[in-house]
């Protein structure tokens, strides 16, 4: 099928067409090729490609500019694509995460061209899969001035709710240590599986935290996510390790993250593999503040994110961001993905309030 993208098209349409088009991580190349072609002739935008990286810009001195960011890619198709329409249901591959989000920049972006605000509409490959290939990190270090910004909204599914900032993740092995023997006269040994009870106890033991950090209450949370052990069939153990996986609330970063975790396993090494920090809410900025104004209501008041998001990238870089777009998270990544088509409508609409025009 065409890549073309016809921006005139209303934001269900365009989301169809964005689906139909498969991006799977790692094969971007012909979406970014149809962003890139329809973006390029609009005579307001500066467009430039880092990769399968895109990023178009206002460039009309504005005292304010913000970042509007969302990823191309999509996890494996599952027999859900091309899409298909069941009612006010738009189902196929990243409807939800997050190609209706992707519409609703391309839309604003060829047809807001004179907001209050400069901004940067970015759209990038690799989120779906290791962070090393993300394009939007990858973009970070090569070119920040084209993430510089006084504010950002990651085009995230949320179901049209702004979500706040970003919880961290850490994962990390606890290690019980035991003594071989063979099972025949198990008495001779410790057998470190058995033992590994213990941790298991305090992982059911566990009460999550639910910090209020900047006015959203967050809610943590901490399970095993893998175990292993064992020698031989005739071996009693002399190793078990749990892995476990801490999501922990922006308040703490990840040294202190790793410190709490240590602390609720004393008896035990605790190995930490990997920390992806989180990221505060920042809705006391007046950028976030006049969003929430004019997105928000007291209907649906922000809430924070339960998950990690690129937000956090943008924290690293000083800039506050927010997770805000009409997919529906826990749709995102099955196989009968799904977006409201109204929610299209209604997130471009608040969003062409909040970035106005002249």
């Amino acid at each position: 099928m065409s890549g073309d993208l016809d921006l005139d098209l209303d934001g269900a349409a365009l989301t169809a067409r964005l689906v139909d088009i498969p991006s799977v991580s790692g094969e971007e190349g012909p979406l970014a090729d149809a962003i890139e072609a329809a973006l390029r002739p609009l005579p307001h935008l500066a467009v430039s490609r880092h990769g399968h990286t895109i990023v178009a810009r206002t460039e009309l001195g504005r005292p304010q500019r913000v970042i509007l960011a969302g990823h191309v890619d999509t996890v494996p198709i599952a027999g859900n694509v091309p899409g298909h329409i069941e009612g006010r249901r738009l189902f196929g591959c990243g409807a939800s995460d997050m190609k209706s989000g992707m519409a609703v920049q391309l839309r604003l972006a060829a047809h807001v061209s004179a907001p209050d605000r400069d901004v940067s509409y970015v759209f990038y490959d690799c989120e779906e899969v290791a962070a090393e290939r993300n394009g939007l990190l990858r973009l970070s270090r090569e070119r920040p001035d084209l993430l510089a910004g006084d504010f950002a909204v990651l085009m995230e599914p949320t179901s049209g709710v702004i979500e706040g900032g970003c919880q961290g993740s850490l994962r990390a092995e606890v290690t019980v240590a035991g003594q071989r023997a063979h099972t025949a006269r198990s008495w001779m040994g410790r057998n470190a599986i058995h033992d590994a009870a213990d941790i298991l106890a305090v992982l059911r033991g566990y009460t999550p935290r639910q910090p209020d950090v900047d006015g959203l209450r967050y809610h943590e949370g901490l399970n095993a996510v893998g175990i292993r052990g064992g020698v031989a069939g005739n071996v009693v153990p002399d190793e078990c390790v749990v892995t476990v996986n801490y999501r922990f609330a922006p308040d703490r970063d990840g040294a202190q993250a790793a410190d709490y975790l240590r602390s609720l396993f004393p008896a035990w090494p605790v190995t930490v593999l990997d920390v992806a920090e989180g990221a505060r809410p920042g809705l006391g900025h007046p950028a976030a503040a006049a969003f929430v104004t004019a997105v928000g209501s007291d209907r649906r008041p922000p809430r924070a994110k339960l998950g990690w998001t690129d937000v956090a990238r943008f924290a690293a870089l000083g800039v506050p961001a927010v997770n805000y777009g009409p997919g529906l998270p826990e749709l995102a990544h099955t196989a009968g993905e799904y977006v409201e088509i109204p929610a299209i409508a209604q997130c471009e609409s608040a969003m062409r309030a909040w970035l106005g025009t002249r």
